[in-house]
């Protein structure tokens, strides 16, 4: 299992994750994931980003200055984070630009520290979603594409509905039902659980 962070204005989710050799990889990292891992004593390795939606991408720069290279399915872009968006309401939204070191547009599986790790682009929330799947965990890590009993917002740009319940439906449903989905907000469900009773996709 997994250790949690949640942290940021909308209580974001964060991940510590050990890889078949037992390097520390990151996926997602909301205000504070840095502190939290200074805290434990952990330096990461890789940070895998689901999306680059400002409150998942918030920290990125200081863990990628702590030494973390950064995975992203598209290259880094102001534009992906809504930072103007957010400001343009209100919110005290600044980012501060990152790297992405390895760029996932176009891959199907990742290797890190001996875990071969599927990767799934499922758009529709963002157009730069990605999933990471490991299968020897029975662990999916999916950001804001699935949530326990619910899926993630399709109204803000880049957004789709239809979209994504297709990319849920033949991307992650067909994943073992055992298989832990570990969401971007919130709490963990089950492959097996969503398929069977989430509101927004059976059927």
């Amino acid at each position: 299992m997994p250790e949690r962070f949640t942290g940021g204005f909308v209580q974001t989710n964060a991940y510590l994750v050990r890889s078949a050799d037992n390097t520390p990889i990151i996926i997602d990292a909301p205000a504070g994931t840095a502190a939290w891992l200074e805290s434990k004593g952990i330096v990461p390795a890789a940070l895998l980003l689901t999306h680059q939606h400002y409150d998942h991408v918030e920290d990125a720069a200081a863990l990628a200055a702590m030494g973390a290279r950064v995975f992203a399915w598209k290259p880094h872009s102001p534009g992906l984070t809504l930072q103007d968006l957010m400001r343009s309401v209100g919110f005290p939204v600044k980012i501060e630009p990152f790297p992405v070191d390895v760029v996932l547009e176009g891959r199907e599986v990742l290797e890190i520290g001996g875990s071969d790790i599927g990767l799934a682009h499922v758009p529709g929330h963002s157009s730069d979603s990605v999933t990471f799947h490991f299968p020897e965990m029975a662990e999916l890590y999916a950001g804001d594409t699935l949530f326990e009993g619910s899926i993630g917002r399709t109204d803000l740009p880049g957004g789709n509905h239809e979209l994504l319940l297709e990319g849920i439906r033949r991307k992650l449903f067909p994943l073992p039902p055992e298989t832990r989905v570990f969401p971007g907000h919130g709490p963990a469900s089950s492959i097996g659980a969503e398929r069977a009773t989430n509101p927004f996709v059976r059927g």
